[in-house]
């Protein structure tokens, strides 16, 4: 499906750089310290929103993806850019975990901007299939994983901090 937009040269530096920023969630941390930088009450949110990748990470990167040890596409690929490769199993993608879990957050945070941040989630999760990095079912379980992390964190933040 991603193969008639590869070698597109604006499709690859959109999905090649969406996945350099899904590394360690930096995009979702960007927003968050932008958000704090306007605005005081966007401190504790953006904090808060760090918290939570932190606990998405360890769960997915270290516990999750820990259970199912599957194998990333091959690695000696062309590819448009020079990436790092990654050394966890593939499945389910962290990348399409933390941007889903960051939407959701977001989302309740700031509702009017919901669209965007889903739209920015999508294409850091599309891009984890485009550079060739995880199979599509990974970014799908990765989403969904990242849905579920995010709806908790929203129970807890409402609670507790919102």
């Amino acid at each position: 499906m991603l193969d008639h937009l590869r070698g597109n040269p604006v499709a690859d530096r959109v999905f090649y750089a969406a996945t350099e920023l899904g590394d360690g969630a930096l995009v979702w941390h960007l927003v968050g310290a932008g958000r704090a930088a306007v605005h005081e009450r966007n401190l504790h949110d953006g904090v808060w929103l760090s918290a939570t990748l932190g606990v998405e990470s360890v769960l997915v990167n270290g516990i999750i993806k820990s259970f199912f040890r599957r194998s990333r596409p091959e690695w000696d690929q062309p590819r448009a850019y020079k990436i790092r490769r990654p050394r966890s199993s593939s499945f389910p993608s962290g990348h399409a975990s933390s941007a889903f879990t960051a939407a959701a957050v977001l989302s309740a945070q700031s509702p009017s901007g919901t669209p965007v941040w889903y739209s920015v989630a999508t294409v850091v999760a599309v891009s984890r299939a485009y550079v060739r990095i995880h199979h599509a079912s990974d970014v799908v379980a990765g989403a969904l994983t990242g849905v579920v992390l995010g709806k908790i964190a929203v129970g807890v933040w409402k609670k507790y901090g919102g």
